[in-house]
C-alpha cells in the first residue's frame, strides 16, 4: 500500500514539474505524422474544378446542371431534376463538399423540358469549349432564350492561361463551339455567327 502511495506521489511531482512538456510530447507522439508533414501541394490537389463541382452536385441531387459559377472558393450550382420540376440550389466547396441552399418546386416544367432533353449536357459543353479553347471553365449557363432567334445553347466562360476570359456558345444539339458576342451587355447583334 505504501509503495502505491510513493508511486502516486512521484507521478504527481513529475506531472507538476514537467506536465506541460510531457503532455505536449505525448500529444505529439499520438498525432499521425501525415497530418504534421502533409505538403502544401496536397491542398492544391483537392481544389475542385467546374467538372468536379458539377459531378459532386449531380451526385447529391440527380438531374441536369442548369448553371454553374465560381464565387471565391465556392461553386454555385443549380440543378433541375429529371422531372423538370425540382430545382436545387447547391454550393460545392473546393474540397467537393456539397451544401444544399434551397430546394423547391419549379413551375416551369415546360421550359425546363428543353434543358432536360438536351443532347449536350453542361459537362459535355464544358469539355467541348475546353477542347476548342484551352483554359479553365469559370462558369456555364443554359440559354434557351430565343429572343435573338438562336437555338438553345450553353454559355461557357473560359479563363485562358494568360488570365483573359472569353465566352463561348456551345450548341445544345451538336456541341458546336462559337465565340459568343455576349460579354454581359445583352447586345446580341453579332450572335448570328452560329
Amino acid at each position: 500500500m505504501k509503495r502505491n502511495l510513493y508511486v502516486s506521489a512521484a507521478a504527481s511531482v513529475v506531472l507538476m514539474a514537467g506536465g506541460p512538456v510531457a503532455a505536449a510530447s505525448a500529444a505529439t507522439a499520438e498525432t499521425p505524422t501525415t497530418s504534421r508533414t502533409a505538403p502544401a501541394s496536397a491542398v492544391a490537389r483537392v481544389d475542385v474544378d467546374a467538372g468536379g463541382a458539377a459531378a459532386a452536385a449531380l451526385k447529391h441531387s440527380p438531374g441536369v446542371v442548369e448553371s454553374l459559377d465560381k464565387d471565391g472558393a465556392i461553386w454555385h450550382v443549380n440543378v433541375i431534376g429529371k422531372d423538370g420540376v425540382t430545382n436545387s440550389e447547391l454550393e460545392v466547396s473546393t474540397a467537393g463538399a456539397v451544401t444544399e441552399r434551397n430546394k423547391d418546386r419549379d413551375d416551369n416544367a415546360a421550359e425546363n423540358a428543353r434543358l432536360v432533353g438536351a443532347k449536350i449536357t453542361a459537362a459535355a459543353a464544358m469539355k467541348a469549349a475546353l477542347a476548342a479553347h484551352p483554359g479553365t471553365v469559370v462558369s456555364v449557363d443554359w440559354d434557351d432564350d430565343d429572343d435573338n432567334g438562336s437555338a438553345p445553347h450553353w454559355n461557357v466562360e473560359v479563363r485562358a492561361a494568360d488570365g483573359k476570359t472569353s465566352n463561348y456558345d456551345v450548341g445544345a444539339t451538336d456541341g458546336k463551339v462559337t465565340v459568343s458576342s455576349d460579354d454581359g451587355d445583352d447586345n446580341s447583334d453579332d450572335n448570328d455567327n452560329n
